[in-house]
């Protein structure tokens, strides 16, 4: 049985398919607030468990990380059908450094975690869910 969104009509997507998804993407969008405005910056990464781990250089993101909340985002869209989802994430995030758990930074040194962006990405950043949400769009005809 699927749920929907009472108001939108689109699809709610559960917790376990969210994480599905998102682990089947490379590429998805940080968005953090810096001096009460908001950035948003596409990242590659991967999952480390429940954790979204990413590689960054010091700069603006990894400035914001640690004042606010974050949110990170993944879609999946299929232009021809007029079709797609998108799972949203927040939560907080933070450096991964040789102060973090020993088992998380064994995780993470197991991934192959490279970034594509050029420059040297030597921080590690972990993002720890609070809240995962996931809609998809379903036309009347993919419900019968």
């Amino acid at each position: 049985m699927r749920l929907t969104d009472g108001r939108s009509g689109l699809e709610l997507i559960d917790r376990l398919e969210c994480f599905r998804l998102l682990a089947r993407e490379p590429v998805g969008r940080l968005g953090v607030v810096l001096d009460g405005r908001p950035f948003i910056f596409p990242v590659n990464y991967l999952l480390a468990g429940e954790s979204i781990v990413f590689l960054t250089d010091a700069g603006t993101k990894l400035d914001a990380l640690s004042r606010s909340p974050v949110a990170f985002e993944v879609d999946g869209v299929d232009a021809r059908t007029q079709t797609g989802w998108s799972v949203h994430v927040s939560g907080s995030a933070r450096e991964v450094t040789a102060f973090s758990s020993a088992d998380l930074v064994r995780r993470i040194e197991s991934l192959a975690l490279r970034p594509w962006a050029p420059g040297d990405k030597g921080h590690c950043v972990q993002i720890v869910p609070e809240a995962v949400t996931g809609r998809r769009i379903v036309h009347a005809e993919e419900t019968s």
